[in-house]
């Protein structure tokens, strides 16, 4: 099957994934159909349509979709609250989630000090936590009715990333999604800002919960610069966006005593008074007069949010996400635009950006190369697969490349294609899609009878597989190995498994 495969993936010219598309010329020279716009639009602003979903939309209108999109607390999500009752992790409060880093932590010293075997209910307990988490992202994006927020809860957490395997961060990291990214991805950029900036997760992360005044105490080191300098380089005003070392400088000793309850998984933010430098600060011309204590920083990060810089840093993240790797200036002014006008409202700034014609480009459309996660959850809801509670599913999303949570630099997984795209990683997508297809991959239910029925003759079994699983995308070059993979095949059910597998695992499945 290896071998065959890889014959398979080379016939079908995966190897690099083209970058010319033969759809763009047709593009250039039409305006979109409702059902071009529809898949457009579930392709980027969604993880993918399911089966059927591109008609739906398109009936309904797809900015009338969009907008439903926009106000997802007014979307019943009935199916994917039932599925989440199995997640025992989001009954879990801090506490609890503090005990068990504490157990693991006590019996991995035991182990340490007098050669025992670690308890395995208290080492399975942390490990359930981390694959609960990384398994419930993937849930939610396969089912979810809220496709938009989805979206952009992964693209935030991107923003504001931490590391999930660093000590504690291990229990903060659920409320960390729960209660700080999650409620604030349609929201105002300001209390984001605020949230990630007050968050244990981000402090224990970035090493400011140990940030102290020089001289506080004895043995002090004087203030961490990890969070200010990623707080000015990556979460508000960008690399270019005119500040200084000093200014890095200054922002740390803005930010100490911003700290975490004692034990540091507590998940409970606290202010230290006596840990903060209490004198004058000057952060990019700003005087912080002395003595203002927490006040101060909550005033920094006011005026970060609504910095011109931040806003244009910001704007450009956002359009290389939804519209392209190197998003355009529409794009991106006219998100600044909204940006100003709104007050930084996430909503009007995302609004702006699809309603730009940018967005809607024969340069965006299948513009972008998925990144694992995008691959595996979209081809999952191309079959209208049902994924279960164990870990399995995320499993497949890490062997491809993006395990998840699990970046350990502050700037996240990348967005743009030639980080996700060579040879090896997409060999292993094609046998992930022939596994799929074929009912074999881990952590998901499949039954094509759902997709299209079996016993078709091959040219009417890929044409149908087009149709209804790529939009009517296939290139004649990929019909053509298709046609010569299912001429061996003589079970039906086997040959439209075949069909879907290379299908999805094929060239025109890995854009979006």
């Amino acid at each position: 099957m290896g071998m065959r495969l890889l014959l398979v993936v080379t016939g079908l010219a995966l190897v690099g994934v083209p970058t010319t598309d033969p759809r763009r010329d047709f593009l250039t020279r039409a305006e979109l159909s409702p059902r071009d716009s529809a898949l457009h639009a579930l392709n980027r602003l969604a993880y993918g349509p399911r089966p059927g979903e591109v008609d739906r939309v398109a009936a309904l209108g797809v900015m009338h979709w969009i907008d439903q999109q926009l106000a997802p607390s007014r979307l019943p999500d009935r199916v994917l609250a039932g599925r989440e009752r199995g997640f025992a992790i989001l009954s879990h409060d801090a506490d609890a989630l503090s005990q068990v880093f504490t157990n693991a932590r006590r019996e991995r010293r035991r182990e340490s000090k007098d050669g025992m075997a670690p308890a395995a209910d208290a080492i399975g307990q942390l490990l359930q936590v981390v694959g609960q988490v990384q398994q419930l992202a993937v849930v939610r994006a396969v089912l979810s009715e809220r496709q938009l927020q989805e979206v952009l809860t992964d693209f935030w957490f991107n923003h504001f990333n931490v590391y999930f395997a660093k000590g504690a961060a291990r229990v903060l990291m659920p409320v960390y999604i729960e209660h700080t990214i999650r409620p604030h991805a349609l929201g105002r950029f300001e209390n984001l800002l605020l949230a990630t900036a007050q968050s244990p997760a981000m402090m224990f992360y970035l090493d400011n919960w140990e940030s102290v005044a020089t001289g506080a105490r004895a043995g002090a080191r004087g203030p961490n610069e990890n969070y200010a300098r990623e707080l000015l380089e990556l979460h508000t005003l960008g690399v270019d966006g005119g500040y200084t070392q000093r200014d890095v400088m200054e922002v740390a000793r803005v930010f100490t005593g911003w700290s975490i309850a004692r034990p540091a998984q507590s998940g409970r933010f606290q202010f230290n008074e006596w840990a903060h430098d209490a004198e004058e600060k000057v952060v990019r011309g700003v005087r912080f007069p002395a003595g203002r204590g927490q006040d101060e920083g909550i005033r920094l990060l006011k005026l970060l949010a609504n910095d011109p810089a931040t806003m244009r840093h910001v704007s450009r993240r956002l359009c290389a996400r939804l519209v392209s790797d190197q998003p355009p200036d529409g794009c991106v002014n006219a998100a600044v635009a909204a940006w100003r006008r709104s007050g930084g409202d996430i909503t009007a700034v995302v609004r702006a950006i699809v309603r730009s014609p940018d967005f809607w480009s024969a340069q965006a459309v299948r513009g972008k190369i998925k990144t694992p996660l995008e691959f595996v959850v979209s081809a999952v809801r191309a079959v209208g697969g049902e994924p279960d509670t164990t870990v399995e599913l995320a499993e497949v999303v890490g062997s491809l490349g993006q395990p998840l949570y699990l970046e350990p630099s502050p700037e996240g997984y990348p967005e743009s294609q030639e980080e996700w795209v060579n040879s090896g990683a997409l060999l292993h997508r094609m046998n992930a899609a022939a596994a799929l297809a074929a009912g074999r991959l881990p952590g998901v239910t499949v039954s094509l009878d759902g997709v299209l029925a079996a016993g078709k003759e091959p040219d009417t079994l890929i044409h149908a597989v087009d149709t209804r699983l790529l939009g009517g995308i296939l290139t004649p070059e990929s019909r053509a190995v298709l046609r010569g993979q299912l001429d061996a095949v003589r079970n039906p059910v086997a040959a439209r498994a075949l069909a879907v597998g290379l299908a999805l695992g094929g060239p025109e499945f890995q854009r979006q």
